[in-house]
């Protein structure tokens, strides 16, 4: 039986993890990028991910079996493949309102390859309706063949989470939906055989686009009011970890942990999916405000222990949006710097995923933990919780330095005991 060949078109970090699963799952496998250094490191076997476990084994196995090669060329690797997977960013810009600039430009090469039979699956997360009016008809328009019978076009969502893509791509099931019942029935067989994994036939591509905004309409909602509470408790005297604990020992309590933020190209951005399109009012775009003051409601909470902090040595812990990941969209340590500087507070950050040069390029001071680097830091800023943190002597700081925990990872008295002050989002004792 002859290998089908699938283009896969878009190679970051899930595109190129999809790709080399693909080509190791029996498919011949042509990845399609614009970016020319990073088809020249996938055709030398090479990922140029390096922060993703297992992901540059598998490229490199897909190339020397020779199932794996890269093209700037979409629309040809287009015209040779009976898949076709699209996994290209949609963004928000500076307003919040979608960006489609790179998804377009996609699709529109896509279309000048297209040919009869091909099946084409979206797994970029779309605001509603995307898959089927505004890509389909755009491919009608430029291949001259109509979808769901010339082509087929489904949609299926991305649901996998940095450091764990491999696995996830197998542990969670995935949601497949056409816009008919042939292109339902196709993309699914595509995924069982190419991803070995569950799948969840659901209605519609609408349904499916709904579905996986959703997923992250619920996470920052719920993450919101978290934050909210933890406003709340600081104001009652209460620790919300302390109390959220005993409240989820009731099973149908699931109050998430509070923090300095939300960051990633998930959460802070999908919601505005909704918002755009006649969801402005209520929880959902109360939530991302609540999401994105917790920044500056943890320098309020400084500000109450420490005065101004004008000219105050300020240590931000993590540049990543997250533990122990090297990802800085949306960071919330982008929103602490502006604020802080803006007070006048003399800045620098650590985060052992990045080195000076990176540092530099991002024009951030860096700070190497030293003991002549945090000598004279008047507050730590924990903003993101790297498993390196936990190593870290505290006793080299200045004594009644200021330990803001913004992640709630911390033991109070652990800190305290290094000679440093303590206070946390939800903390309550300060």
């Amino acid at each position: 039986m002859n290998k089908q060949t699938v283009a896969v078109v878009g190679l970051g970090k899930i595109g190129l993890t999809l790709a080399a699963v693909y080509a190791t799952n029996n498919y011949n496998v042509i990845g399609c990028d614009v970016n020319k250094d990073v088809v020249q490191a996938v055709n030398a076997g090479k990922s140029h991910i390096d922060n993703e476990p297992g992901l540059p084994e598998l490229v490199k196995k897909a190339h020397d079996t020779q199932t794996l090669r890269a093209t700037t060329n979409t629309s040809e690797a287009v015209s040779k493949s009976s898949i076709v997977v699209v996994i290209v960013p949609v963004l928000i810009d500076s307003s919040n309102d979608v960006s489609y600039t790179y998804i377009d430009s996609a699709t529109e090469a896509i279309g000048k390859g297209l040919q009869k039979g091909t099946t084409v699956i979206y797994e970029t997360t779309l605001p509603t309706g995307d898959t089927r009016e505004r890509f389909g008809r755009k491919l009608e328009e430029l291949s001259q063949l109509k979808m769901g019978s010339d082509f087929y076009l489904a949609y299926s969502p991305e649901r996998v989470y940095s450091n764990t893509i491999i696995r996830d791509l197998k542990l969670y099931p995935k949601i497949v939906g056409g816009v008919n019942e042939e292109s339902l029935i196709y993309a699914s067989a595509f995924y069982r055989a190419a991803l070995q994994c569950e799948v969840l036939p659901v209605e519609s591509t609408e349904t499916a686009e709904f579905a996986k905004v959703a997923e992250c309409v619920y996470r920052d909602v719920n993450i919101a009011l978290a934050n909210e509470l933890a406003v709340y408790a600081d104001a009652c005297g209460v620790n919300l970890k302390e109390a959220a604990n005993a409240s989820n020992t009731q099973p149908f309590s699931h109050i998430h942990a509070a923090g300095i933020g939300v960051g990633g190209h998930c959460i802070p951005i999908y919601p505005y999916f909704f918002i755009s399109r006649g969801l402005q009012n209520g929880i959902i775009q109360e939530s991302r405000k609540t999401n994105d003051n917790m920044a500056s409601y943890a320098l309020s909470r400084i500000e109450k222990q420490q005065g101004s902090l004008k000219d105050s040595q300020v240590l931000i812990l993590g540049l990543s949006y997250r533990e122990n990941v090297k990802e800085t969209e949306k960071s919330t340590t982008w929103l602490l710097i502006d604020q802080l500087e803006a007070k006048g507070a003399k800045v620098s950050v650590n985060d052992p995923h990045y080195d000076a040069q990176e540092f530099l390029s991002y024009g951030i001071k860096n700070n190497d933990l030293s003991p002549e680097a945090v000598k004279d830091v008047d507050v730590i800023i924990l903003q993101a919780n790297h498993q390196e943190y936990k190593k870290v002597n505290f006793n080299m700081f200045q004594k009644d330095a200021l330990f803001f925990d913004g992640r709630n990872a911390f033991h109070r008295d652990g800190i305290i005991s290094a000679g440093l002050r303590y206070d946390a989002i939800g903390g309550a004792k300060s």
